[in-house]
């Protein structure tokens, strides 16, 4: 897993709240077990018009926000059912950091197994990242994850909390599979124990 430290980016606005897994990603992108090729359906719903085509309108779809890769986002951002490919899609969109005044608790944690930041904000400070984001083009922000800190918009600097274990695993791009890894050692002296004492298994 890509670590996270620090990201300066276009950060894209997402006026919707309530905004859930299924409209992340779409249940026909669920049949794939690959990480890639995902952002095609990302937002499908909303993104795309009846025929199919780009909505213009939407914000990830126009010129200025196709590199974005924070993304602000309304309330309640990835409710609904627990697919861990609702990060995925974000991730092979290159959005690395959501920022929201509240996020469903799966989805939170699939985050940080992924490689994505979620922050959360109260609602004030939302709506000045919200409408610094608008800008287009402009509207660069900056997300210091070992110091908590987004920076760039017109409100100063805002300072965000995140639980010490998942920051230290996102900085360290520490997956389950990482932190696995981390004992490899230890795994194998134990098997190598156990088949001394138990050489039937």
């Amino acid at each position: 897993m890509k670590p996270f430290s620090k990201l300066t980016s276009v950060a894209a606005p997402l006026r919707m709240i309530n905004v859930d897994t299924d409209m992340i990603i779409p249940k026909d992108y669920l049949k794939t077990i690959k990480r890639t090729g995902l952002a095609e359906g990302l937002f499908k719903e909303i993104r795309r018009l009846a025929d199919g085509t780009l909505d213009p309108h939407f914000p990830l779809n126009k010129p200025a926000y196709q590199d974005a890769e924070i993304l602000i986002a309304g309330d309640n951002f990835g409710c609904g059912s627990s697919r861990e490919h609702a990060p995925w899609a974000l991730l092979d969109q290159g959005i690395r950091c959501v920022i929201s005044t509240s996020f469903a608790d799966i989805f939170y944690h699939n985050c940080f197994k992924n490689g994505i930041l979620p922050i959360t904000v109260v609602a004030p400070v939302l709506e000045n990242l919200m409408s610094h984001a608008e800008r287009g083009a402009n509207a660069t922000l900056t997300v210091d994850l070992p110091e908590q800190v987004i920076s760039g918009s017109d409100a100063g600097p805002v300072r965000f909390e995140i639980d010490d274990w998942l920051k230290h695993r996102l900085l360290h791009g520490l997956d389950e599979v990482g932190l696995t890894l981390q004992k490899a050692k230890a795994i194998a002296d134990h098997a190598t124990h156990l088949s001394s004492k138990r050489p039937w298994i």
